[in-house]
Protein backbone atom coordinates (compact mmCIF):
# COMPACT_ATOMS: atom_id res chain seq x y z
CA UNK A 1 0.00 0.00 0.00
CA UNK A 2 1.57 3.31 -0.78
CA UNK A 3 0.76 5.35 2.32
CA UNK A 4 3.38 8.34 1.65
CA UNK A 5 1.28 11.77 1.05
CA UNK A 6 1.56 13.43 -2.27
CA UNK A 7 1.78 16.62 -0.26
CA UNK A 8 5.13 17.44 0.83
CA UNK A 9 4.57 20.55 2.79
CA UNK A 10 3.27 21.11 6.10
CA UNK A 11 -0.02 23.21 4.82
CA UNK A 12 -1.81 22.20 2.13
CA UNK A 13 -2.74 25.11 -0.10
CA UNK A 14 -6.25 26.37 -0.40
CA UNK A 15 -8.10 25.19 -3.73
CA UNK A 16 -11.76 25.25 -5.38
CA UNK A 17 -13.49 22.06 -4.21
CA UNK A 18 -12.30 19.12 -1.42
CA UNK A 19 -13.70 16.28 -1.32
CA UNK A 20 -13.35 14.04 1.88
CA UNK A 21 -13.09 10.37 1.09
CA UNK A 22 -11.15 8.71 -1.99
CA UNK A 23 -13.21 5.91 -3.16
CA UNK A 24 -15.06 5.22 -6.80
CA UNK A 25 -17.27 8.32 -5.57
CA UNK A 26 -15.11 10.74 -4.54
CA UNK A 27 -12.71 9.62 -7.28
CA UNK A 28 -15.84 10.33 -9.82
CA UNK A 29 -16.65 14.12 -7.91
CA UNK A 30 -13.13 15.29 -8.10
CA UNK A 31 -12.31 14.20 -11.85
CA UNK A 32 -15.98 16.01 -12.92
CA UNK A 33 -14.78 19.40 -10.93
CA UNK A 34 -11.00 19.00 -12.74
CA UNK A 35 -12.72 18.72 -15.94
CA UNK A 36 -14.50 21.94 -14.88
CA UNK A 37 -11.99 23.64 -14.47
CA UNK A 38 -11.96 23.86 -10.56
CA UNK A 39 -8.72 22.92 -8.76
CA UNK A 40 -9.43 19.81 -6.49
CA UNK A 41 -7.75 18.57 -3.61
CA UNK A 42 -8.70 15.20 -2.40
CA UNK A 43 -8.48 13.35 0.79
CA UNK A 44 -8.25 10.02 1.87
CA UNK A 45 -7.41 8.46 4.94
CA UNK A 46 -7.09 4.65 3.39
CA UNK A 47 -6.60 3.85 0.08
CA UNK A 48 -7.72 5.70 -2.83
CA UNK A 49 -9.88 3.78 -4.69
CA UNK A 50 -12.10 3.13 -1.63
CA UNK A 51 -14.46 0.03 -0.22
CA UNK A 52 -15.10 -1.01 -3.19
CA UNK A 53 -12.13 -1.39 -5.14
CA UNK A 54 -10.14 -3.13 -2.28
CA UNK A 55 -12.73 -4.67 0.24
CA UNK A 56 -16.28 -4.97 -1.64
CA UNK A 57 -17.53 -5.03 -5.57
CA UNK A 58 -14.15 -6.09 -6.85
CA UNK A 59 -12.76 -8.95 -4.51
CA UNK A 60 -16.20 -10.05 -3.58
CA UNK A 61 -16.63 -10.66 -7.72
CA UNK A 62 -13.26 -12.25 -7.98
CA UNK A 63 -14.11 -14.89 -4.97
CA UNK A 64 -17.55 -15.56 -6.33
CA UNK A 65 -16.68 -15.90 -9.69
CA UNK A 66 -14.90 -18.95 -10.48
CA UNK A 67 -17.82 -21.13 -8.59
CA UNK A 68 -19.97 -19.44 -10.63
CA UNK A 69 -18.50 -20.56 -13.77
CA UNK A 70 -17.62 -24.14 -12.38
CA UNK A 71 -21.01 -24.58 -11.70
CA UNK A 72 -22.13 -23.26 -15.27
CA UNK A 73 -19.82 -25.67 -17.00
CA UNK A 74 -21.20 -28.69 -15.17
CA UNK A 75 -24.84 -27.66 -16.27
CA UNK A 76 -23.80 -28.44 -20.11
CA UNK A 77 -23.70 -31.61 -20.98
CA UNK A 78 -20.42 -32.50 -22.73
CA UNK A 79 -17.97 -30.33 -20.83
CA UNK A 80 -15.36 -31.54 -18.57
CA UNK A 81 -15.76 -29.78 -15.53
CA UNK A 82 -14.36 -33.09 -12.90
CA UNK A 83 -12.45 -31.63 -9.86
CA UNK A 84 -13.07 -28.32 -8.06
CA UNK A 85 -11.74 -25.19 -7.68
CA UNK A 86 -7.83 -24.50 -6.87
CA UNK A 87 -8.56 -21.81 -3.51
CA UNK A 88 -5.27 -20.64 -3.79
CA UNK A 89 -5.02 -19.73 -7.17
CA UNK A 90 -8.65 -17.94 -6.50
CA UNK A 91 -6.84 -15.98 -3.89
CA UNK A 92 -3.91 -15.27 -6.36
CA UNK A 93 -6.35 -14.12 -9.07
CA UNK A 94 -8.67 -11.86 -6.22
CA UNK A 95 -5.56 -10.24 -4.99
CA UNK A 96 -4.28 -9.37 -8.39
CA UNK A 97 -7.79 -7.56 -9.37
CA UNK A 98 -7.05 -5.74 -5.90
CA UNK A 99 -3.67 -4.69 -6.99
CA UNK A 100 -2.75 -6.78 -3.86
CA UNK A 101 -4.27 -3.52 -1.93
CA UNK A 102 -1.17 -1.27 -3.15
CA UNK A 103 -3.22 1.98 -4.61
CA UNK A 104 -0.26 3.07 -5.87
CA UNK A 105 -1.93 2.96 -9.12
CA UNK A 106 -4.76 4.67 -8.49
CA UNK A 107 -3.20 7.87 -7.01
CA UNK A 108 -1.37 8.03 -10.34
CA UNK A 109 -4.53 8.27 -12.33
CA UNK A 110 -5.84 10.74 -9.90
CA UNK A 111 -2.24 13.15 -10.31
CA UNK A 112 -2.75 12.39 -14.25
CA UNK A 113 -6.39 13.60 -14.29
CA UNK A 114 -5.03 17.00 -12.35
CA UNK A 115 -6.27 16.18 -8.97
CA UNK A 116 -4.24 16.97 -5.75
CA UNK A 117 -4.03 14.19 -3.25
CA UNK A 118 -3.70 14.18 0.61
CA UNK A 119 -3.17 11.45 2.59
CA UNK A 120 -5.43 11.84 5.88
CA UNK A 121 -8.17 11.99 8.13
CA UNK A 122 -10.38 14.97 7.14
CA UNK A 123 -12.82 17.02 9.09
CA UNK A 124 -15.07 20.01 8.25
CA UNK A 125 -13.98 22.79 11.11
CA UNK A 126 -15.81 25.79 9.83
CA UNK A 127 -17.96 27.02 6.67
CA UNK A 128 -15.58 25.94 3.37
CA UNK A 129 -13.02 24.78 5.62
CA UNK A 130 -11.46 20.90 6.66
CA UNK A 131 -9.04 20.42 8.83
CA UNK A 132 -7.06 17.39 7.52
CA UNK A 133 -5.02 15.68 10.66
CA UNK A 134 -1.98 16.17 10.47
CA UNK A 135 -1.66 18.06 8.06
CA UNK A 136 -3.37 21.44 8.46
CA UNK A 137 -6.16 23.53 7.51
CA UNK A 138 -7.13 23.69 3.55
CA UNK A 139 -9.98 26.03 2.71
CA UNK A 140 -12.41 25.68 -0.69
CA UNK A 141 -13.30 28.95 -2.75
CA UNK A 142 -16.64 26.75 -3.59
CA UNK A 143 -17.74 23.33 -2.69
CA UNK A 144 -16.89 20.65 -0.12
CA UNK A 145 -17.78 17.10 -0.91
CA UNK A 146 -18.50 14.67 1.60
CA UNK A 147 -18.13 11.04 0.17
CA UNK A 148 -17.13 8.85 3.13
CA UNK A 149 -19.27 5.85 2.27
CA UNK A 150 -20.38 3.87 4.72
CA UNK A 151 -19.68 1.01 7.59
CA UNK A 152 -20.42 -2.17 8.60
CA UNK A 153 -23.41 -2.39 11.94
CA UNK A 154 -22.28 -4.79 14.12
CA UNK A 155 -25.62 -5.65 16.31
CA UNK A 156 -25.59 -5.20 19.84
CA UNK A 157 -25.40 -9.34 20.58
CA UNK A 158 -24.31 -10.21 24.17
CA UNK A 159 -20.68 -11.52 24.12
CA UNK A 160 -20.43 -10.08 20.41
CA UNK A 161 -17.75 -7.20 21.60
CA UNK A 162 -15.40 -10.20 22.91
CA UNK A 163 -15.31 -12.36 19.70
CA UNK A 164 -13.26 -12.10 16.64
CA UNK A 165 -15.80 -11.37 14.01
CA UNK A 166 -15.20 -11.11 10.24
CA UNK A 167 -17.58 -8.24 8.58
CA UNK A 168 -17.13 -7.88 4.75
CA UNK A 169 -13.48 -6.40 4.94
CA UNK A 170 -12.04 -10.11 6.34
CA UNK A 171 -14.86 -12.04 4.20
CA UNK A 172 -13.51 -10.58 1.05
CA UNK A 173 -9.88 -10.66 2.12
CA UNK A 174 -8.51 -13.55 3.51
CA UNK A 175 -6.65 -16.30 2.57
CA UNK A 176 -8.01 -19.01 4.00
CA UNK A 177 -10.88 -20.97 4.06
CA UNK A 178 -11.95 -22.01 7.40
CA UNK A 179 -13.16 -25.24 7.74
CA UNK A 180 -16.61 -23.60 9.11
CA UNK A 181 -18.43 -20.28 8.74
CA UNK A 182 -21.88 -18.43 10.13
CA UNK A 183 -23.28 -15.88 8.15
CA UNK A 184 -25.32 -13.87 10.17
CA UNK A 185 -27.53 -11.75 7.93
CA UNK A 186 -29.38 -12.57 4.55
CA UNK A 187 -29.01 -9.69 2.55
CA UNK A 188 -26.78 -8.99 -0.38
CA UNK A 189 -23.37 -9.40 1.53
CA UNK A 190 -24.51 -12.54 3.25
CA UNK A 191 -25.35 -14.38 0.58
CA UNK A 192 -22.87 -13.53 -1.50
CA UNK A 193 -19.86 -14.78 0.75
CA UNK A 194 -22.29 -17.93 2.02
CA UNK A 195 -22.41 -18.97 -1.29
CA UNK A 196 -18.86 -18.18 -1.92
CA UNK A 197 -17.29 -19.49 0.83
CA UNK A 198 -19.20 -23.20 0.58
CA UNK A 199 -18.10 -23.45 -2.93
CA UNK A 200 -14.08 -22.64 -1.61
CA UNK A 201 -15.23 -25.73 0.82
CA UNK A 202 -16.29 -24.24 3.80
CA UNK A 203 -19.20 -25.24 5.95
CA UNK A 204 -21.56 -22.59 5.98
CA UNK A 205 -24.59 -21.76 8.28
CA UNK A 206 -26.45 -18.71 7.48
CA UNK A 207 -28.84 -17.06 9.78
CA UNK A 208 -31.80 -14.61 8.86
CA UNK A 209 -33.35 -13.14 11.34
CA UNK A 210 -36.28 -12.52 8.63
CA UNK A 211 -38.93 -14.68 6.89
CA UNK A 212 -36.93 -14.91 3.91
CA UNK A 213 -33.25 -13.77 1.94
CA UNK A 214 -33.11 -10.50 0.22
CA UNK A 215 -36.01 -9.10 1.78
CA UNK A 216 -35.61 -5.74 -0.31
CA UNK A 217 -36.49 -7.86 -3.80
CA UNK A 218 -39.64 -9.88 -4.87
CA UNK A 219 -39.84 -12.81 -2.31
CA UNK A 220 -39.18 -15.04 -5.85
CA UNK A 221 -35.83 -13.81 -5.64
CA UNK A 222 -35.09 -14.76 -1.62
CA UNK A 223 -36.82 -18.00 -2.10
CA UNK A 224 -34.15 -19.25 -5.66
CA UNK A 225 -31.04 -17.81 -4.01
CA UNK A 226 -32.21 -19.81 -0.62
CA UNK A 227 -32.24 -22.86 -2.75
CA UNK A 228 -29.10 -22.06 -4.84
CA UNK A 229 -27.24 -22.09 -1.23
CA UNK A 230 -28.70 -24.93 -0.07
CA UNK A 231 -27.52 -26.74 -3.57
CA UNK A 232 -24.08 -25.73 -2.12
CA UNK A 233 -24.42 -27.06 0.95
CA UNK A 234 -25.45 -23.80 3.20
CA UNK A 235 -27.59 -24.71 5.74
CA UNK A 236 -29.95 -21.55 5.76
CA UNK A 237 -31.88 -20.64 8.66
CA UNK A 238 -35.03 -18.40 8.49
CA UNK A 239 -36.65 -16.82 11.34
CA UNK A 240 -33.30 -17.51 13.82
CA UNK A 241 -32.63 -15.09 16.25
CA UNK A 242 -29.14 -15.31 17.80
CA UNK A 243 -29.45 -14.46 21.63
CA UNK A 244 -25.56 -14.67 22.51
CA UNK A 245 -21.86 -15.32 21.42
CA UNK A 246 -19.19 -16.42 22.91
CA UNK A 247 -15.35 -17.81 22.24
CA UNK A 248 -15.15 -21.65 22.14
CA UNK A 249 -11.88 -23.00 21.55
CA UNK A 250 -10.38 -21.59 18.70
CA UNK A 251 -13.69 -20.51 17.42
CA UNK A 252 -17.40 -19.24 17.98
CA UNK A 253 -20.18 -20.40 19.69
CA UNK A 254 -23.46 -18.86 18.67
CA UNK A 255 -26.66 -19.20 20.61
CA UNK A 256 -30.15 -18.61 19.07
CA UNK A 257 -33.58 -17.81 20.91
CA UNK A 258 -34.92 -21.07 20.03
CA UNK A 259 -32.25 -22.80 22.34
CA UNK A 260 -30.13 -24.31 19.60
CA UNK A 261 -26.39 -24.01 19.12
CA UNK A 262 -23.69 -24.45 16.56
CA UNK A 263 -20.18 -23.88 17.11
CA UNK A 264 -18.00 -22.62 14.38
CA UNK A 265 -14.58 -21.21 13.63
CA UNK A 266 -15.40 -18.03 11.78
CA UNK A 267 -18.42 -15.80 12.52
CA UNK A 268 -19.28 -13.43 8.80
CA UNK A 269 -21.91 -10.47 10.17
CA UNK A 270 -23.32 -9.12 7.35
CA UNK A 271 -26.28 -7.64 8.92
CA UNK A 272 -25.95 -3.84 7.22
CA UNK A 273 -24.17 -0.95 6.97
CA UNK A 274 -24.91 2.86 8.25
CA UNK A 275 -23.36 6.18 6.96
CA UNK A 276 -19.76 7.15 7.81
CA UNK A 277 -20.50 10.88 9.28
CA UNK A 278 -19.50 10.03 12.58
CA UNK A 279 -15.85 11.78 13.47
CA UNK A 280 -16.54 14.53 10.21
CA UNK A 281 -16.70 17.59 12.38
CA UNK A 282 -20.43 17.95 11.00
CA UNK A 283 -21.18 19.58 13.96
CA UNK A 284 -19.37 22.66 13.03
CA UNK A 285 -21.93 23.37 10.24
CA UNK A 286 -24.40 22.81 12.37
CA UNK A 287 -25.45 19.26 11.45
CA UNK A 288 -25.57 16.12 13.75
CA UNK A 289 -23.35 13.51 13.52
CA UNK A 290 -23.76 9.53 12.70
CA UNK A 291 -26.66 9.83 10.53
CA UNK A 292 -27.37 9.84 6.31
CA UNK A 293 -26.28 13.26 5.20
CA UNK A 294 -29.94 14.33 3.72
CA UNK A 295 -29.44 15.79 0.06
CA UNK A 296 -31.51 17.16 -3.21
CA UNK A 297 -30.59 15.79 -6.51
CA UNK A 298 -27.76 17.95 -6.86
CA UNK A 299 -26.11 16.68 -4.11
CA UNK A 300 -26.83 19.89 -1.84
CA UNK A 301 -26.64 19.35 1.62
CA UNK A 302 -29.94 20.23 3.81
CA UNK A 303 -29.77 22.28 6.88
CA UNK A 304 -26.39 24.29 5.77
CA UNK A 305 -26.62 28.01 4.78
CA UNK A 306 -25.43 28.97 1.66
CA UNK A 307 -24.37 26.21 -1.05
CA UNK A 308 -20.97 24.70 -0.13
CA UNK A 309 -21.20 21.33 1.44
CA UNK A 310 -22.23 18.67 -0.85
CA UNK A 311 -22.54 14.81 -0.72
CA UNK A 312 -22.75 11.61 -2.78
CA UNK A 313 -22.51 7.90 -1.96
CA UNK A 314 -23.49 5.88 0.86
CA UNK A 315 -23.27 8.54 2.69
CA UNK A 316 -26.51 9.75 1.93
CA UNK A 317 -28.35 6.92 2.13
CA UNK A 318 -30.28 7.55 -1.61
CA UNK A 319 -29.21 4.32 -3.12
CA UNK A 320 -26.01 2.53 -1.25
CA UNK A 321 -24.63 0.97 -4.16
CA UNK A 322 -21.37 1.59 -5.95
CA UNK A 323 -22.89 2.31 -9.59
CA UNK A 324 -25.46 4.70 -8.16
CA UNK A 325 -22.87 6.69 -6.30
CA UNK A 326 -20.42 6.82 -8.83
CA UNK A 327 -23.45 8.58 -10.88
CA UNK A 328 -24.81 11.01 -8.12
CA UNK A 329 -20.68 12.13 -8.29
CA UNK A 330 -21.06 12.84 -11.59
CA UNK A 331 -24.00 14.85 -10.97
CA UNK A 332 -22.42 16.71 -8.21
CA UNK A 333 -18.80 17.65 -9.70
CA UNK A 334 -20.97 19.18 -12.58
CA UNK A 335 -23.09 21.07 -10.42
CA UNK A 336 -20.21 22.80 -8.11
CA UNK A 337 -18.55 23.28 -11.52
CA UNK A 338 -21.42 25.00 -13.01
CA UNK A 339 -22.43 26.86 -9.94
CA UNK A 340 -18.64 28.04 -9.64
CA UNK A 341 -18.81 29.40 -13.22
CA UNK A 342 -22.39 31.41 -12.43
CA UNK A 343 -24.86 29.58 -13.65
CA UNK A 344 -28.15 29.25 -12.56
CA UNK A 345 -28.14 25.26 -11.75
CA UNK A 346 -32.24 24.28 -12.29
CA UNK A 347 -32.16 20.24 -11.09
CA UNK A 348 -34.80 19.55 -13.84
CA UNK A 349 -35.33 15.70 -13.78
CA UNK A 350 -33.23 13.57 -16.08
CA UNK A 351 -30.65 16.60 -16.75
CA UNK A 352 -27.33 16.46 -16.39
CA UNK A 353 -27.75 18.49 -12.67
CA UNK A 354 -30.10 15.97 -10.99
CA UNK A 355 -30.02 12.31 -9.94
CA UNK A 356 -33.25 11.06 -11.08
CA UNK A 357 -32.28 7.56 -11.20
CA UNK A 358 -31.84 7.60 -8.02
CA UNK A 359 -35.73 7.38 -7.12
CA UNK A 360 -37.22 6.14 -10.14
CA UNK A 361 -33.96 3.52 -12.19
CA UNK A 362 -31.85 2.36 -9.42
CA UNK A 363 -29.84 -0.77 -10.15
CA UNK A 364 -28.53 -3.73 -8.58
CA UNK A 365 -27.00 -7.14 -9.17
CA UNK A 366 -26.51 -9.86 -6.65
CA UNK A 367 -23.54 -12.29 -7.99
CA UNK A 368 -25.16 -15.27 -6.08
CA UNK A 369 -25.96 -18.22 -8.11
CA UNK A 370 -28.62 -18.03 -9.38
CA UNK A 371 -28.02 -14.52 -10.36
CA UNK A 372 -30.51 -11.57 -9.00
CA UNK A 373 -30.82 -8.01 -11.67
CA UNK A 374 -33.22 -5.24 -10.23
CA UNK A 375 -34.06 -2.13 -11.55
CA UNK A 376 -36.73 0.34 -10.52
CA UNK A 377 -39.88 -0.91 -8.83
CA UNK A 378 -39.37 -4.69 -7.33
CA UNK A 379 -42.93 -4.63 -6.75
CA UNK A 380 -46.25 -2.82 -8.33
CA UNK A 381 -47.24 0.14 -5.98
CA UNK A 382 -50.41 1.34 -6.73
CA UNK A 383 -53.87 0.77 -8.48
CA UNK A 384 -52.13 1.55 -11.91
CA UNK A 385 -49.47 -0.49 -11.54
CA UNK A 386 -49.21 -4.50 -12.76
CA UNK A 387 -46.64 -7.13 -12.43
CA UNK A 388 -46.14 -9.73 -15.19
CA UNK A 389 -44.50 -12.84 -14.10
CA UNK A 390 -42.85 -15.33 -16.47
CA UNK A 391 -40.71 -18.34 -15.81
CA UNK A 392 -37.71 -17.85 -17.97
CA UNK A 393 -38.30 -21.04 -20.63
CA UNK A 394 -36.66 -19.37 -23.83
CA UNK A 395 -34.64 -21.52 -26.40
CA UNK A 396 -31.56 -19.06 -25.62
CA UNK A 397 -32.14 -19.99 -21.78
CA UNK A 398 -32.65 -23.32 -22.47
CA UNK A 399 -29.27 -24.09 -25.19
CA UNK A 400 -27.43 -21.97 -22.23
CA UNK A 401 -27.51 -24.47 -19.60
CA UNK A 402 -28.99 -28.36 -19.20
CA UNK A 403 -32.35 -27.53 -16.94
CA UNK A 404 -31.91 -23.59 -16.64
CA UNK A 405 -34.85 -22.39 -14.39
CA UNK A 406 -34.88 -18.72 -13.71
CA UNK A 407 -37.76 -16.21 -12.99
CA UNK A 408 -38.80 -12.81 -14.79
CA UNK A 409 -40.66 -9.81 -13.68
CA UNK A 410 -42.25 -6.36 -15.51
CA UNK A 411 -43.76 -3.75 -13.24
CA UNK A 412 -45.74 -2.05 -15.81
CA UNK A 413 -47.73 1.52 -15.59
CA UNK A 414 -50.53 0.27 -16.83
CA UNK A 415 -52.33 3.22 -18.15
CA UNK A 416 -49.10 4.80 -19.80
CA UNK A 417 -47.99 1.99 -20.50
CA UNK A 418 -44.40 1.76 -19.62
CA UNK A 419 -41.84 -0.49 -17.66
CA UNK A 420 -41.44 0.84 -14.20
CA UNK A 421 -39.44 -1.97 -12.81
CA UNK A 422 -37.77 -5.03 -13.51
CA UNK A 423 -36.47 -8.44 -12.19
CA UNK A 424 -34.63 -11.14 -13.17
CA UNK A 425 -33.67 -14.17 -11.58
CA UNK A 426 -31.36 -16.71 -13.03
CA UNK A 427 -27.87 -18.13 -13.97
CA UNK A 428 -26.24 -15.18 -15.94
CA UNK A 429 -29.03 -12.57 -16.01
CA UNK A 430 -27.23 -9.60 -14.70
CA UNK A 431 -26.87 -8.86 -18.52
CA UNK A 432 -30.76 -8.12 -18.94
CA UNK A 433 -30.94 -5.62 -16.37
CA UNK A 434 -29.34 -2.75 -18.74
CA UNK A 435 -31.99 -3.27 -21.52
CA UNK A 436 -34.50 -2.66 -18.98
CA UNK A 437 -33.18 0.45 -17.54
CA UNK A 438 -32.75 2.26 -20.54
CA UNK A 439 -37.10 1.14 -21.21
CA UNK A 440 -37.31 2.60 -17.56
CA UNK A 441 -35.47 5.89 -17.81
CA UNK A 442 -36.48 6.32 -22.13
CA UNK A 443 -40.02 5.86 -20.99
CA UNK A 444 -40.27 3.53 -23.59
CA UNK A 445 -43.79 2.71 -24.37
CA UNK A 446 -44.86 -0.93 -24.16
CA UNK A 447 -45.91 -0.82 -28.06
CA UNK A 448 -42.66 0.67 -29.11
CA UNK A 449 -41.07 -1.40 -26.87
CA UNK A 450 -42.17 -4.99 -28.95
CA UNK A 451 -40.85 -3.79 -32.04
CA UNK A 452 -37.77 -4.52 -30.39
CA UNK A 453 -37.12 -8.24 -31.67
CA UNK A 454 -34.36 -9.95 -29.32
CA UNK A 455 -31.95 -11.92 -31.83
CA UNK A 456 -32.81 -16.01 -31.00
CA UNK A 457 -31.41 -17.75 -29.35
CA UNK A 458 -30.39 -15.61 -26.49
CA UNK A 459 -31.89 -15.44 -23.03
CA UNK A 460 -33.33 -11.87 -24.18
CA UNK A 461 -36.07 -14.06 -25.40
CA UNK A 462 -37.40 -13.70 -22.44
CA UNK A 463 -38.23 -9.54 -23.37
CA UNK A 464 -40.88 -10.91 -26.20
CA UNK A 465 -42.56 -13.33 -23.83
CA UNK A 466 -42.74 -10.89 -21.09
CA UNK A 467 -44.90 -8.30 -23.32
CA UNK A 468 -47.20 -11.05 -24.77
CA UNK A 469 -47.71 -12.09 -21.36
CA UNK A 470 -49.01 -8.43 -20.87
CA UNK A 471 -51.22 -8.71 -24.21
CA UNK A 472 -49.03 -7.54 -27.18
Amino acid sequence: MNTESTESTEDIEDTDVVVIGGGAVGENVAARAVRGGLRTVLVERERLGGECSYWACIPSKALLRPGNALAAARRVRGVRSEGGLDEQAVFRRRDAFVSHWDDGGQVRWAEDAGITVVRGTARLSGEREVTVEGRGVVRAAHAVVVCTGSTPVVPQIPGIADVPVWTSREATSASTVPQSLAVLGGGVVGVEMAQAWARLGARVELLELGDRLLSHLPGFAGEAVAEGLRADGVRVRLGTAVSRVAVAGGGVRIESDDGSRIAVERLLVATGRKPATTGLGLETVGLTPGGRLSVDDTGLVSGVDGRWLYAAGDVTGRAPVTHQGKYAARVVGDVVAARARGEDVRPEPWSGYAATADHRAATQVVFTDPEVASVGLPEPGQESHRAVDLDVAVAGAALHADGYEGRARLVVDTEREIVLGATFVGQDVAELLHAATVAIVGEVPLRRLWHAVPAFPTISEVWLRLLEEYGL
